[in-house]
Order: structure tokens, then C-alpha cells, then sequence
């Protein structure tokens, strides 16, 4: 057994908030977001080689991105990439991976992560990440990292905890996931709060338990598959298995439910790259704070975010608060404050053809 942490980088959205950028061909965590050179998928393998050998990897996406996976982290085994046959939300994801591991380390500690969290101090992360997996390690503790709110965000969950004997691994009163504007201004201005950065350090074997105890109908059907894990027939099976369980978050499932949720505090210039709207605040703006990715003229233009093809001249006047976006056969003009439109945009993008979404 490797007494290093598993870490299971969850890939598989679809990253609709950053259509038309990010399409279901190629989603946001495949592209080059912040101009780095590498991609967000890349990103996050990057930050996560300092504290883990590349066998302790495990990326879980949508069966339709395997070859993208692949293509970008050319040194993971196939065995490393788990496919899930259809969406359905993180703790089904969550649990696929959890089960997975579990089967052949039954002492497991797994460190869960999205694909699209930017962090600028990752030295200061990775120190925070390695408590959380001492923390881990008493009885069966689910560790998440909550963040200082510096805004009344309705995007993340929000942590309530109890300031208790322990100074740096804080047991959580209350989770609340994504609050209406009016419960997050609520939540900063009483100091109680922090966000919940949505990763994750458990023990395999403490996160079944909570299964077990919250979640019965998905454990049942997941340690029916233990026996097909690793074999010909794990594909077929989690195709049944996907097709039993309920579409639910892995914050609804479990976080919310369990008293044995703790968090420890980080600041390390993080940041939730899931919208256009999050991009903006992390990228270089001009003196009207525009985030300008075009060849364009700005004339009385602000607080805008432009992305188009140099190929083409984009000429703005008038505008505040704008996203402009033109990728491929899809050009997008609406408020960058649009976010929760998007599902709409993409929905309605479809019926006029499946090759504009």
C-alpha cells in the first residue's frame, strides 16, 4: 500500500457558464482558460504532482472526454481514468471513485477536487491540503477547505463552524449550499461563514460509512460493484449502477447530513473558475477594468470581458457590465452578471442546431 493521498480530480461537466467558449465537444476544463499554456485539467495534475506520484491519480470524467484526458495527461494509465456513462452530480462521481479505490485499498485517504479552481499560493495550499489529511486520519472525519468570503457569493456553499478546542480543524455547525443573494449578504456580514471551496479529504472507508448511513440506496448498489471493479464487466455494471441512483450533489447527500464534517481554514489566493463573471475578476484588466482578449476599439466601455478571434476588428461603445464572446459559429453579447441564463442559452442554442452548443 501507498501511504500517499489518491487524488480524484473530478472532470466531467460541461462547463455551460462558459458557452460558447466552452462546448460539450471540448469543455472548459480541456481549454487553456488562463493563457497559461496548459489547461485547467493540467492545472490542477500539476499543483496535486507535488504532494503525489502520478499512480496516485485518478481523473473522472464523461465517456466522451476519455480521449481528451488522454491527450493532455499522456503519462496516466487507462486504468487511471474513470468513465462515467452519464451525469449524474458529484456524489455519484464521488462515490464511483471512492468504491473504486476502497476495493483495492481498504486504507485509502482520498483528497477530491474539482477541475476549475484557480490558486495563486499553492505552497500555502498544498501545506493546508497536507493537514487535512492528518486531520483526516481521527475517526471518520469528512475534511472539507472553507475560504474567507470577500463577497456575498450565490455560486458556492457556505460553511457555519464551531470555534471549538482544536485551533485549525473546525467542526461545522451548519452547510448551506448556493444561498440567494439576500442569505449570502447575511452570511458575510455576520462573520460566521466562510465558503466551501468543494474539496474534499476523507478516509475511503469514512466516506462509506456516511454512504451507509445517509446515502443507503447508493452504497448498496456501489458495493454490488466492488466484485466487477478492475474486471471486463466494471463498465457494463457502472452503466447499471448510474441508472439506479439519484442525480445529487455530494453536498446535499452527505455534507449537509453528517455530524462528522470539519473544516480547516486556507488563504491561498483561491479562486472558482466557473463562470465568465469568475474569470474577469482574475485576469489583467485595462483602466475601465474591461478584460479585453480581442483586437478591438472601446469607446465609454467598462467592467467589460471581450473574447473574439484576432482575425476580426470588434468595435464597442457604450457598454458596462458586458460579456462579448465569439467562439467558432456561436457570437454571445449579454450581462456578464447572465450566469444563471446560461442553461437557457445553451438550451435554446440547441434547437437551433446541436453544432452551436
Amino acid at each position: 500500500m501507498n501511504n500517499k493521498p489518491y487524488i480524484v480530480i473530478m472532470a466531467g461537466g460541461i462547463g455551460s457558464r462558459f458557452w460558447p467558449y466552452s462546448r460539450r465537444k471540448k469543455p472548459k476544463q480541456f481549454l487553456d482558460v488562463l493563457g497559461t499554456g496548459r489547461t485547467l485539467l493540467q492545472m490542477t495534475f500539476d499543483r496535486f504532482s507535488e504532494i503525489a506520484d502520478t499512480v496516485q491519480f485518478r481523473i473522472i470524467t464523461y465517456k466522451k472526454y476519455v480521449h481528451l484526458v488522454k491527450e493532455q495527461l499522456p503519462e496516466l494509465q487507462d486504468e487511471q481514468i474513470l468513465i462515467e456513462p452519464n451525469r449524474k452530480n458529484t456524489a455519484t462521481c464521488i462515490a464511483y471513485a471512492t468504491y473504486r479505490i476502497h476495493s483495492y485499498d481498504p486504507n485509502a485517504t482520498l483528497i477530491v477536487t474539482p477541475v476549475d479552481h484557480l490558486i495563486l499560493q499553492e505552497s500555502k495550499f498544498l501545506r493546508t491540503i497536507q493537514k487535512a489529511v492528518i486531520a483526516a486520519q481521527e475517526g471518520d472525519r469528512l475534511i472539507t477547505l472553507g475560504i474567507k468570503p470577500n463577497r456575498p457569493e450565490t455560486g458556492y456553499g457556505y460553511i457555519q463552524y464551531i470555534e471549538g478546542v482544536e485551533k485549525e480543524v473546525l467542526k461545522v455547525k451548519t452547510f448551506t449550499e448556493k444561498p440567494n443573494l439576500k442569505l449570502a449578504k447575511t452570511f458575510l456580514e455576520s462573520g460566521e461563514f466562510v465558503w466551501n471551496s468543494g474539496m474534499f479529504v476523507w478516509k475511503s472507508a469514512s466516506l462509506i460509512n456516511a454512504f451507509r448511513k445517509y446515502m443507503p440506496d447508493l452504497a448498496e448498489v456501489f458495493e454490488e460493484a466492488t466484485e466487477y471493479f478492475g474486471t471486463e464487466k466494471e463498465a457494463e455494471f457502472v452503466s447499471k449502477a448510474y441508472l439506479q441512483v439519484k442525480n445529487i450533489s455530494i453536498d446535499y447527500g452527505i455534507m449537509e447530513k453528517s455530524s462528522e464534517v470539519y473544516v480547516i481554514l486556507g488563504e491561498f489566493g483561491w479562486a472558482d473558475l466557473g463562470s465568465w463573471n469568475s474569470l474577469k475578476e482574475n485576469r489583467d484588466k485595462d483602466e475601465n477594468q474591461n478584460v479585453v482578449e480581442a483586437n478591438a476599439l472601446l469607446y465609454n466601455t467598462r467592467n467589460c470581458f471581450i473574447k473574439t478571434d484576432n482575425d476580426k476588428l470588434v468595435v464597442v461603445e457604450g457598454l458596462d457590465n458586458f460579456l462579448i464572446n465569439e467562439t467558432d459559429n456561436v457570437l454571445l453579447i449579454c450581462s456578464l452578471d447572465g450566469d444563471r441564463k446560461f442553461r437557457e442559452f445553451v438550451s435554446n442554442a440547441r434547437k437551433k442546431g446541436e453544432d452551436f452548443i
